[in-house]
This record gives C-alpha cells, structure tokens and sequence, in this order.
C-alpha cells in the first residue's frame, strides 16, 4: 500500500504543478475555450502516461479486455465473465465479502471490469493522441497570437 500511495502522492504533485504552470501561463491574457480545453486533454493524456502501467498493453486494451494490475496482465472479458460463473457454480469463497460468491458479486464485478475495460481503452486512445494534441494545441496559439498581431 506504500508504494501505491506514493505513486498517488507523485501524481497529485505532478498534477498540481501542471496546473500551477497552466495558470500561470494563461495570466495576463484569456485563453479560447478551445485553446484550454487541449490542455485539459493533454494534461490527461500526460496524467495517464504517468500513473497507468497497463499502457505497454494498449495494443490489447479495445474494450473487450482490462489491464489487471495485480499480475500485471490483460485479461479478456468473455474469459473472466466465465470465470465468475465458476466461481459463484463453484461456491468459492469471496475474501472481499467474506463469504462465498454469489450471482450478485459476480453480476457486480462483472460491472465494475466493463466499466475499467473501457476506461483503459479510453487511456490508452487519450495517450496515443497525444502528439496530434499537442500539434493542433500548437497550430491554435500561432493562430490566436496572430490574431492579437
């Protein structure tokens, strides 16, 4: 738990720096919605470069699997939906509810794996756009500094 707090603790730092240095660059002049709304993508796809290890499986992560990161491995959904049918058929004990797995645990997790499956996907896009971003963020503050020219 260590060390996953620390890497908590380094990302809201880096995060409150990002933010810090993009105030104090937008000071004296105001920014276009569309100007500031880049930023925000790219401080997000510089967030999860930094704070997601499941990125060197982005070519895997299409929303039909999910990085787990306690064996730092992808799984497929359709595997693990199975797997929670053995477990609830198998009455197999659920150390997270301390009793064994029912259809509604496995109904819930099942939830909460979709739902990370597509997160991931969604990281793992926000990060390849990364340099196209960072281009149309520049192409937007040439255009707007020669407008005030």
């Amino acid at each position: 738990m260590g060390s996953l707090g620390s890497l908590r603790d380094a990302a809201l730092l880096i995060g409150c720096a990002t933010v810090l240095l993009f105030a104090h660059a937008g000071v004296g002049r105001a920014q276009s919605p569309a100007i500031d709304e880049l930023k925000g993508k790219i401080f997000d796809a510089h967030m999860a470069q930094q704070t997601f290890p499941g990125l060197k499986y982005c070519s895997e992560l299409n929303g039909k699997s999910f990085y787990f990161q306690l064996r730092n491995r992808i799984l497929n959904l359709e595997e693990y939906f199975r797997s929670l049918e053995s477990l609830v058929k198998g009455e197999v004990y659920n150390p997270a509810k301390r009793r064994a797995w029912t259809l509604e645990d496995a109904k819930e997790r099942w939830e909460e794996v979709k739902k990370q499956a597509q997160e991931d996907k969604r990281k793992c896009e926000l990060v390849e756009s990364l340099p196209k971003l960072e281009k149309e963020l520049q192409a937007l503050q040439a255009a707007a500094s020669e407008k005030k020219e």
